[in-house]
């Protein structure tokens, strides 16, 4: 299998936004804050769609167990 195959196979909506992968002034890549809401994130990662718009990232880790934006992203991938 060819590495262009390969790379076909990913689901791009998985990874975090390019955009994001800012650096700080400290050298460290920024995070996403807990008090951002759904209805602000829905341009960059679209799974944020299927959570009323006032939702907090923080309150949806709470929900999901996860740590990340990722891990969110993850469990309402998943959500029915």
């Amino acid at each position: 299998m060819s590495k262009m195959a390969v790379v076909s196979e990913f689901n791009e909506d998985y990874f975090m936004a390019l955009k994001h992968h800012e650096r700080t002034s400290q050298g460290a890549f920024r995070r996403e804050r807990s008090d951002s809401l759904a209805k602000n994130l829905r341009e960059d990662y679209p799974e944020f769609n299927k959570v009323h718009g006032n939702t907090t990232l923080g309150t949806l880790k709470e929900e999901s167990g996860a740590t990340s934006i990722n891990g969110v992203r993850e469990y309402l991938r998943n959500k029915k």
